[in-house]
């Protein structure tokens, strides 16, 4: 069964097609390359009849036997043709046994059949011959035998022979080692993806380091495990954060109704315990809607309303809505633009984005304190930084406080579901741009991004880490 699959392989079947093909060309090389031979080496031997007869034809009458014999006898291989006939046709000198019948005079060369003096084939060879009447009456008859094209055609054939079948027997062998080594790593990535699918999520497609297609896609499947595995991981423990941070509302409303049900003793006390258990309720609320907006923002169906967006002008607006707050609460906010920018995107998400890493600043910054936006550029990339003067986010939180629900020691008093930062990550991912949480002392979260058209997010945090460079000096 493995060896009906081995020859019906795609590969070995490409193999094979490609080594017949090659063979075809080289036949139809060497059959030009005959062709032209032969056409050269009688074109060839035509004007070197014509020559010597003309020549000979000059010579005078008692030179010309001794010209005939010289011409034979420095014919080592028995190929040339000469005679000497009189007006009659009585043979005088040379090999030719007798004047062939219709024979043109005029010296043109011409397929002739001669018969060759003592010679034992029972029929005249046919050679390419020329005839010139002399002025005496006599007719010199020269010929050549061209039949050295057959030898020349076995030759040929041979070299055709022993140099394409090697050829073609190795095209068979590369297209079947080729065929066996794309089986054996169809087979390992079948096996890998058979584990992977029964629950072992750490298995990875086996690659080399060649830098080849099938490696290519080995990495880019391989990235694409590694964030399925951390989005897994994460989904595992949402549940429960779900279930825990739903609870404690849920439990408080019950708790207040259930004591409103049995101490109310006056409209008033009735309407209070109302509105404690709707503030409850709108906790629960808000935690759904933002899971909901975490899910309509990582289905990417965002992408096609994508445009141009002015970022000067959403964080102007943003420190606009944020500056009354920020003054209750004794903080200063200040805006730094150096120019007007504009990047591809949705204009609503990116001001969502933006307005929480404000709130999350104005929110940790003690009274006094003060809150910076700035937006700096170059003609290649963009920079938003959020920064204050607020106790910042430790190094050993920098990935747990983008994990939904995450809320650290102490942040538990303060309001909130725990999914602001994993908005902005969700949105910030969505656009393909890249999301830096600098260390304390100070809160400071940077947003890097290119100019124009939004790149891919395999890419995102390559572009950030290349543009930091530039932009971070600015």
């Amino acid at each position: 069964m493995r060896q009906v699959e081995f020859i019906r392989s795609n590969t070995f079947l490409w193999a094979a097609a490609a080594a017949a093909a090659l063979a075809l060309f080289v036949a139809g090389l060497f059959a030009f390359i005959y062709w032209k031979i032969d056409d050269y080496l009688v074109v060839r031997s035509d004007r070197m009849i014509a020559t010597q007869l003309n020549f000979m034809a000059e010579l005078p009458p008692g030179r010309l036997n001794d010209a005939i014999y010289d011409h034979l006898k420095q014919d080592s291989r028995g190929v040339q043709y000469a005679g000497l006939f009189d007006a009659a046709g009585t043979r005088l000198a040379g090999n030719i046994e007798r004047l062939p019948p219709h024979l043109d005079l005029g010296g043109r060369v011409r397929s002739v059949r001669l018969a060759q003096v003592g010679s034992s084939a029972v029929r005249d060879a046919v050679v390419k011959a020329g005839a010139r009447r002399l002025s005496n009456g006599h007719i010199l008859v020269l010929g050549r035998n061209v039949d050295e094209t057959g030898e020349i055609s076995s030759v040929v054939g041979q070299a055709l022979v022993l140099g394409l079948l090697p050829a073609f027997c190795l095209c068979l062998l590369a297209g079947a080692w080729l065929s066996v080594r794309a089986q054996r790593r169809v087979e390992q990535v079948n096996e890998t993806v058979q584990r992977i699918v029964a629950g072992d999520l750490r298995e990875r497609l086996p690659k080399s380091n060649a830098d080849d297609p099938f490696a290519r896609l080995a990495t880019i499947v391989n990235g694409m495990l590694d964030e399925m595995e951390t989005t897994i991981n994460a989904l595992a423990g949402v549940g429960n954060d779900i279930a825990h941070d739903l609870r404690t509302p849920l439990t408080r409303v019950r708790l207040a109704l259930e004591r409103g049900r049995t101490h109310a003793a006056t409209l008033e006390d009735l309407q209070d315990i109302v509105e404690k258990a709707m503030v409850g309720i709108d906790q629960s609320l808000a935690i759904v809607t933002a899971l909901l907006r975490l899910a309509e923002i990582e289905s990417s169906s965002r992408k096609a309303g994508f445009g141009d967006v002015a970022l000067d002008e959403i964080l102007r607006q943003v420190c606009d809505v944020y500056e009354p707050i920020a003054e209750d609460k004794d903080i200063e906010i200040d805006v730094e633009i150096d120019r007007k920018v504009q990047v591809r995107g949705d204009r609503d998400l990116l001001f969502e984005a933006i307005a929480n890493l404000v709130d999350n600043a104005v929110k940790f910054t003690p009274a006094g304190g003060t809150v910076t936006l700035e937006l700096v550029s170059d003609d290649r990339a963009v920079l938003v930084r959020v920064s204050d003067t607020g106790p910042g986010i430790g190094e050993w939180e920098r990935e747990a406080v983008l994990r939904r629900f995450y809320r650290s020691d102490k942040m538990r008093n303060t309001p909130g579901v725990g999914l602001g930062l994993s908005l902005v990550a969700a949105i910030v991912k969505l656009h393909g741009f890249c999301l830096t949480i600098c260390p304390a002392p100070g809160g400071r979260v940077e947003i890097f991004a290119e100019k124009g058209e939004a790149p891919r997010e395999a890419t995102a945090s390559e572009t950030g880490r290349v543009l930091h460079a530039s932009l971070a000096s600015m």
